[in-house]
């Protein structure tokens, strides 16, 4: 590989808590962070693309505006991002964004769906765009996701051990490094979008900090064991899922009894980590690094090491923050597209071969 450009990031994960932007420069194993930026969603606009996540009436209507907004909001997160790093323009070789996922539908004739409008993104900032990741692995008969196993695999692995690396974004993801190669990945089941849902509905706030509030209910073993039950958890992979399967009308029908609210939220963590280390019992990592919000979360890194038998870190221990590593990651999935080299990795996916992924628009 032989750019050492510069390339921005971008990501608004499951979450939608807010616009994550990074600028990096790549090398064989290597990545120099320069700068980060992060800029809330308004709320409007989070409160619209979470409704489409769902299906209802008018939503090509409904779609156009988000995306042209969402678009925007981008180039706002980039050009903040350049002024932090008294970066110009014309130095950036490329942003690599991933959008906002408002359907992703894996399987025959599978497709995937993000909003943020590459042109105006591309227009607004004059920097070229790569866009649109998940649909080529989709294509060649794979899930489209979890997207960032390899860039887990370029910057995590380790030749002496078997590492695992957590995403604790809206969905949970593992990728499986195995003495520094990747074997495996895939989507767990949900983490912060079932926990925040719940939280905002009782408590009002947007996320349970630290998982305070989770930490001092009790676990429910009957509603446990109902959520466990679910065929996603007992689905081999390669699989992945989203906000359009696991939602507050999903976990409804468990909650007959009307336990209590605070319960029910140590029910979920408990949810969350029982899933993650049933998924990772056969790989038996000897290390777990975490990302995404979830990392912050205490009480979930608890339960996680409790069931896991071993410390749980954070990434930021092996050079890059957590909350930065999904937007370096689309950084770098613009980086290998600029190299022509596969950003899939078919032992997670499930693809027929390795592919490039992503389609670049230019601004002008």
């Amino acid at each position: 590989m032989s750019s050492e450009g510069l390339f921005a990031g971008l990501m608004t994960g499951t979450s939608l808590d807010g616009v994550d932007a990074v600028l990096a420069r790549f090398g064989e194993h290597r990545v120099e962070l320069l700068a980060h930026h992060n800029a809330p969603l308004p709320t409007d606009l989070r409160d619209t693309l979470l409704a489409l996540t769902r299906p209802g009436a008018d939503e090509i209507d409904r779609a156009g505006p988000c995306h042209r907004a969402l678009g925007r909001l981008y180039a706002d997160a980039v050009t903040a991002l350049l002024e932090r790093a008294d970066v110009a323009p014309s130095r950036v070789t490329a942003i690599g964004s991933h959008g906002q996922t408002v359907r992703h539908r894996p399987g025959t004739d599978g497709f995937s769906l993000q909003l943020g409008c590459p042109d105006t993104l591309a227009t607004a900032t004059g920097i070229p765009v790569i866009h649109d990741f998940r649909n080529k692995d989709m294509v060649l008969g794979g899930q489209g996701a979890p997207l960032a196993p390899r860039f887990h695999e370029h910057l995590f692995a380790d030749p002496e051990r078997r590492v695992a690396v957590l995403n604790l974004g809206g969905i949970a993801n593992v990728s499986l490094l195995d003495r520094g190669t990747l074997t495996g990945g895939f989507d767990t089941g949900p983490a912060n979008t079932l926990l925040d849902l719940w939280y905002r509905r009782h408590q009002g706030g947007a996320f349970d900090r630290d998982g305070a509030w989770a930490a001092g209910g009790q676990v429910l073993p009957d509603l446990l064991d109902a959520l466990l039950a679910d065929a996603y958890f007992h689905r081999p992979p390669p699989k992945s899922t989203g906000r359009e399967y696991f939602h507050l009308d999903w976990l409804t029908p468990f909650l007959r009894e009307a336990p209590a609210p605070r319960d029910v939220q140590a029910t979920l963590a408990e949810l969350t980590a029982r899933t993650v280390a049933d998924a990772l019992a056969d790989f038996a990592p000897r290390r777990l690094l975490v990302c995404g919000g979830g990392a912050h979360n205490r009480d979930l890194m608890n339960r996680l090491s409790r069931r896991l038998g071993l410390a749980v870190e954070s990434t930021d221990v092996a050079g890059l923050a957590p909350d930065r590593v999904e937007a370096t990651a689309f950084a770098w999935l613009a980086w290998v597209w600029w190299e022509r080299v596969p950003g899939n990795a078919p032992a997670v996916t499930g693809a027929r071969r390795p592919a490039v992924l992503g389609r670049l628009t230019l601004p002008d």
